[in-house]
């Protein structure tokens, strides 16, 4: 038996068809996974989480004397798991390696292109009868530099698509890849392409390492007036400086599909609440700051992998007592 934890309606039907053949008895849970909803997990084998859930030591402490032995992330990314705490009581982590990197490599450019050409600001002109061009000036993006920090699967497919437009490529990555070179992108040290880049799009994961990696020095070093993307993971910019150079005109413009600490904010509808994170609700004050609420990943093909690699996560616990696709303490490395 399984907890699917911060269960939505797609979760249910994606992950009902990849088990169609009800190999696993799964239980749909609506709570976020914390100290205080861990409780839910009892009777239960595996617990799949999100990446706004709580799996630090406390919890996989408390999942553990419930008889939980199988974390599975539906999720790349794992930074919000205790990886060291998972090593010491014996949890098994399994993850998502990779499911539709097209799905997120397309929403940055829909990113890049909506704030570039502001067809946000537009659409909203046209329905009230504002046929103005004022304030909704871009740029060709033929011939600008684009730098990319992070060049695995997700950046190699934003690095073709920019080659398309007739972009610039730079990139930055300790291990190079074949396939971004092929399309045209030059590796270079980061401080040059921060200099260099007329739009700078993040695809590298959250480590120690990279935690707040554009924060006040790396902004300061920027080209005037260039476009930050952010589609990789919220604490990978510190947003604070991000404001300061917003505010200063040293960031041109902003767009993000994650946000540092949005676990209290995304995929929940707060329409009818007020936002209590002052840091987020300066970001929406500002008009050339697009964010979108976590949604790279949200396509057909995107959650149809998901659920499939999820299922297949468990499958091989059962037979073999370990995930397809495990995650441990060496991931906390670079």
């Amino acid at each position: 038996m399984a907890r699917v934890i911060s269960t939505r309606t797609y979760d249910r039907r994606f992950l009902a068809a990849a088990n169609n053949a009800q190999a696993h008895k799964l239980r749909f849970l609506e709570a976020r996974l914390d100290a205080t909803t861990a409780v839910a997990a009892s009777g239960a084998q595996a617990v799949c989480a999100f990446v706004n859930d709580d799996l630090g030591a406390n919890v996989l402490g408390l999942l553990w004397d419930q008889g939980v032995r199988l974390v599975v992330l539906r999720s790349a990314g794992f930074n919000h798991v205790d990886l060291e705490a998972a090593a010491r009581i014996g949890m098994a982590i399994g993850r998502v390696p990779e499911y539709s990197p097209h799905a997120v490599a397309e929403h940055t450019v829909a990113l890049m292109m909506t704030l570039n050409r502001r067809t946000h600001r537009a659409h909203a002109r046209v329905r009230e009868g504002n046929f103005s061009l004022d304030g909704l000036l871009g740029m060709d993006l033929f011939g600008k530099t684009v730098g990319l920090i992070g060049t695995g699967k997700i950046g190699a497919c934003f690095a073709r698509i920019m080659a398309g437009f007739g972009s610039r490529l730079l990139g930055s990555d300790p291990q190079q890849s074949a396939e971004c070179i092929a399309a045209g992108l030059r590796y270079v040290p980061l401080d040059e392409l921060l200099r260099e880049s007329d739009v700078i799009s993040l695809h590298c994961p959250l480590t120690p390492a990279t935690r707040h990696l554009i924060g006040h020095d790396a902004l300061s070093s920027i080209k005037p007036g260039a476009m930050l993307l952010n589609t990789s993971r919220g604490g990978v910019i510190d947003t604070s400086a991000v404001i300061a150079a917003l505010k200063d005109g040293q960031l041109g413009s902003l767009g993000i599909d994650v946000y540092e600490e949005e676990a209290d904010l995304f995929f929940r509808d707060l329409s009818d609440e007020v936002l209590h994170d002052d840091v987020f609700a300066r970001l929406l004050t500002f008009p050339n700051v697009l964010i979108t609420g976590h949604q790279a990943f949200f396509t057909v093909e995107a959650l149809t992998a998901i659920a499939e690699t999820t299922i297949d996560n468990v499958d091989c616990f059962v037979a073999t007592g370990r995930p397809r696709h495990p995650v441990g303490v060496e991931k906390l490395v670079g």
